[in-house]
Order: structure tokens, then C-alpha cells, then sequence
């Protein structure tokens, strides 16, 4: 297919923010570009008013459904520009030929340096002593050191692992569970593999890095958070669906949990009325791991190079 033919729909906000290059280079080899124009992720309605006459499509965390994807009269390839593809409906993909595409990798490093910034907020309570000390005070706040304590990973795929990476220096014994266990990075980075019930029941700190799967969806539920060790904290950088929300705000309100750091929503934004909102003991930040310039860079090229490979009818490098 001749690129200059091709119309592309661009939908990730931060895309070509850091790398202007980005943005010139398709424009230049594309016969024309059409941006998000609402600056969030679009829903399935404003995907089905933007697809029809589009021949490629970079997306972000966009609703691509079955209601969407009927009205892609032209379109080649969705390469999402991140690894996450349960918003896009893949059986309706395959059935009207699109090519979908991720990014594997490309945010693993950034989402690692977010889940270990919360980790070290929580047990430090830095917002806590931030904000009392703007307001005049000087408190002395206990906090507790990661040396000796137990951290767990529900998950060791490319981000688990950029966690434990990061983690060795910290003089903390690491656990780690996954379907399937890497056992040479394990040893090299001192990590130890346990049993789901295992992992639960010993971390201090429980880090989620799952992806979103049917019996993976709120497996974080009243009777996971009961096997969790009393006083632990939870991080989640991974997928908001994987918690359920309720439940995780009566473990901390009760007292087993002591804390808890989310970057991920299953709803974004969340409610107002969201429990987790509301408790002091649960930080909260705008799904925005993957936004640092290394990511958004990496995963920019890797979505823009596997779009124009498809319009050109070769083979991408990375579908899913």
C-alpha cells in the first residue's frame, strides 16, 4: 500500500510529547494524521465516529469493541502503544483481518522505578510527612526499612523482573510467583519462588505485575486479602481490574492491611465515591507508571514502526 494513501489515527496523548520526531516522521511519510482530539482515552462511541476511512490506528488505552471495530471500513493495523490489549476486542480484529500490535518491554524499566518509588512512600510515609511539614509541623514519623523485610511479586514477567533488579540493593529477601518460572534470572537476582498462598502470607510488601486474564480479574478479593499477611501493603502498577476495590478498603479499614499504593484503576478515573479514595492510608496516582520519556519514546517507535510495517504489507515486528 502506498503510505501517502494512508489516513492514521493517533489516540495516546503522550505520544511525540519528548520525541517531536515522532510526530514529524509520520506526518512525512503518511498522507495524513488525525489526533485525539478529547486528550483522554477514547471511548468505544468516539472510536466509532473516528475509524471509518482510517487505514491505521496508534492506540492508547482506548475502548475498542466489537461496536467500535464495525465501523473500520479501511483499517489495517491497531499497534497499541503499550502492551495491555484487554480493551481491544481481538476475535472481532481477527475476523475483519486488523493486525494488532504491542509494545513487549518498552515500559517495563519506567513501571519497575514507579512500583519501587511507592513501595519506598509507603514505608517511609513520605506524603504523610510532606504534608504535615508544609503545614508547620515536625513530626517523628516511624517508618520502616525495606533491609530484612519481605517483598513478593504476583508476577515475574519483564516488569517483575526489572522490580527484582532494582530490589537486590536493598538487602530484602525477594519472593516471586509466576505460571512460568524463570529460574536462571531468579538465581542471579536472588529471588525466591513460592506458591501464590505463600507469597500472600509472607510479604511485608505485595506487588502485583499480572496481566489481566479471566481468573486473573479481582483476584484480589476478600479472601485473598484475608491470606495476606497482617500489616502488609499492597502495590498495584499492573491492571485496576485485578482488585476488588470494596474488599480492599475493608482490609485496610479494618486494620489487617496496613496500607496501600495504586496507580491503576479499574475504573479511570475513578469515582469520586471510590472507597479507596477516601483512606488516608492509600496512595493514589494517575495510571501514569509508564509516563517517563524513556517509555513514552520507546513505545512510540515500536507502535510507529510496526503501524507502517503493515501498511506497507510486511510483517510487524511484535503482534500479539
Amino acid at each position: 500500500m502506498n503510505l501517502k494513501s494512508c489516513r492514521v489515527l493517533v489516540s495516546p496523548t503522550s505520544y511525540g510529547k519528548t520525541e517531536k520526531r515522532l510526530l514529524t516522521e509520520l506526518e512525512d511519510l503518511v498522507g495524513e494524521v488525525i489526533y485525539n482530539p478529547t486528550g483522554k482515552p477514547l471511548s468505544s462511541s468516539e472510536v466509532t465516529r473516528l475509524l471509518p476511512g482510517i487505514d491505521g490506528y496508534i492506540a492508547g488505552l482506548d475502548e475498542i469493541d466489537r461496536s467500535a471495530l464495525e465501523s473500520a471500513d479501511r483499517l489495517k493495523v491497531i499497534a497499541r502503544y503499550g502492551v495491555g490489549v484487554d480493551n481491544v476486542d481481538l476475535v472481532m480484529a481477527h475476523e475483519r483481518g486488523i493486525c494488532v500490535t504491542n509494545t513487549p518491554g518498552a515500559n517495563s524499566a519506567s513501571v519497575a522505578e514507579l512500583t519501587i518509588a511507592l513501595i519506598l512512600s509507603l514505608s517511609r510515609k513520605i506524603p504523610e510527612s510532606v504534608a504535615a511539614t508544609r503545614e508547620g509541623g515536625w513530626p517523628r514519623m516511624a517508618g520502616l526499612s525495606l533491609e530484612g523485610k519481605n517483598v513478593g511479586l504476583l508476577g515475574f514477567g519483564s516488569i517483575g523482573k526489572q522490580v527484582a533488579q532494582r530490589l537486590v540493593g536493598f538487602d530484602c529477601r525477594i519472593l516471586a510467583f509466576d505460571p512460568v518460572p524463570d529460574d536462571e534470572y531468579a538465581r542471579t537476582h536472588h529471588v525466591v519462588f513460592v506458591s501464590p498462598e505463600e507469597i500472600s502470607a509472607q510479604s511485608d510488601f505485595l506487588s502485583l505485575h499480572l496481566p489481566l486474564l479471566p481468573e486473573t480479574r479481582a483476584l484480589v478479593n476478600d479472601d485473598f486479602l484475608r491470606g495476606m499477611k497482617k500489616g502488609a501493603f499492597l502495590i498495584n502498577t499492573s491492571r485496576g481490574e485485578l482488585i476488588d476495590d470494596i474488599a480492599l478498603a475493608n482490609s485496610i479499614q479494618r486494620g489487617h492491611l496496613q496500607g496501600a499504593a495504586l496507580d491503576v484503576f479499574s475504573k479511570e478515573p475513578p469515582d469520586v465515591d471510590n472507597p479507596l479514595l477516601k483512606l488516608p492510608q492509600v496512595l493514589v496516582t494517575p495510571h501514569c507508571a509508564s509516563h517517563t520519556d524513556g517509555a513514552m519514546n520507546a513505545m512510540g517507535w515500536m507502535a510507529l514502526h510496526d503501524c507502517l510495517a503493515v501498511l506497507r504489507g510486511e510483517k510487524p515486528q511484535n503482534p500479539v
